[in-house]
């Protein structure tokens, strides 16, 4: 019989510490499997072979293998369908329960499903946490039990819980955790394999600067001052506890936690409106008879407009994967408003260019 284990699955939670999931499946008495899989999914979709968030998920995940070899493990990391992954993997191992931490986007409950069911079929659990937000969609709710479209009352809900109730960090690991022993893992596929180049884009590293913060709220509407945090990436591929962020923005300043909240705002949008990822979130807005007009998306792609903050926004975005959120709404409005294109094209671009796109 082959040996059984626990698996942890990373995805939307690449860090060791506060991780829920990880700790739940530490905690379990089997030895675990750290695993990441390069979904082929997602990966096929992307325009640029040198797109700067694959180089950045690479040396990741090339990170957190050195640090789990210094716990006497090490990530077994995978090119491919998850489903597929999961049915070789079945096959050498006896997989008592697969740990990992909720996604909500409509691609991920999807895929989730299918691998818990796989699981189910061959005598498996399948554990899954929060862990990328404070409050989940069905958390913070109206009177009625539905869900809120306006922020303020849902951020007065949010603040009034999270206030009664702070979030905890995970500051130890369980005792008596075990990694499956290293040695057994497949090859680590290179960037070429998977038929990318490292991209050149600088990532922001994954610093909270208190000293900003405490000034966030100075600074932040002015896109000449490097007045934000510049951690969308890291808060969208989990390399950074949002409890400990949210923690510390509660001493440090009200404005950046409400900035917190507004992310967890949309993520409940998204959760209970699917459709909203390709369909206007007020149903009489999809009538809308949007110009075709190719030329004029080209040239603000190119922030090659005339408007000296739009194109300036859009060269920034085209050059470092970020642009200042200020500037985001603005170039979002000139397209929409000015140009009347579709706002599904200017969606698609700011998901090919923008390192924090969810």
């Amino acid at each position: 019989m082959p040996p059984s284990i626990n698996i942890f699955w990373f995805r939307r939670d690449l860090r060791l510490h506060d991780n829920t999931g990880l700790q739940a499946a530490l905690s379990d008495g089997l030895p675990v499997l750290p695993l990441f899989i390069f979904d082929t999914d997602i990966l096929n979709d992307l325009q640029d072979r040198d797109d700067a968030r694959v180089t950045f998920l690479h040396d990741r995940i090339s990170f957190l293998n050195e640090e789990l070899r210094k716990h006497g493990g090490a990530m077994h990391v995978y090119y491919g369908k998850p489903v597929e992954v999961f049915e070789t993997i079945l096959k050498r191992y006896r997989v008592d329960a697969l740990y990992t931490n909720r996604d909500y986007e409509p691609y991920a409950r999807e895929r989730d499903a299918r691998v818990a069911d796989l699981l189910a079929k061959a005598g498996g659990h399948f554990y899954d946490f929060k862990d990328q937000v404070i409050y989940e969609a069905g958390e913070i709710l109206t009177g009625d039990g539905g869900f809120y479209k306006v922020f303020t009352p849902y951020k007065n809900q949010w603040m009034k819980r999270f206030e009664a109730h702070p979030p905890q960090v995970a500051e130890k690991w369980p005792s008596g955790s075990q990694w499956l022993a290293s040695g057994t893992e497949p090859a680590f596929p290179s960037l070429e394999k998977m038929g990318f180049i490292r991209s050149d884009v600088p990532v922001p590293e994954a610093k909270v600067d208190a000293s900003l913060i405490k000034k966030y709220d100075q600074q932040r509407n002015f896109p000449a001052v490097k007045g934000t945090s510049r951690l969308g990436i890291h808060l969208r591929f989990g390399t950074i506890s949002i409890r400990e962020l949210a923690l510390n923005a509660r001493e440090w300043n009200e404005t950046y936690l409400t900035e917190l909240v507004w992310r967890e705002f949309y993520m409940m949008i998204l959760a209970h409106n699917p459709q909203v990822v390709d369909k206007a979130f007020k149903p009489q807005y999809d009538a809308i008879p949007w110009r075709k007009d190719e030329e004029g998306f080209a040239r603000w792609s190119e922030g090659m407009t005339g408007y000296p903050i739009v194109d300036a926004g859009m060269r920034e975005l085209n050059a470092t994967g970020y642009m200042h959120n200020r500037v985001r709404m603005i170039v979002a409005s000139f397209l929409t408003k000015h140009l009347l294109i579709d706002w599904r094209w200017g969606e698609a671009y700011f998901a090919r260019k923008l390192l924090d796109f969810e």
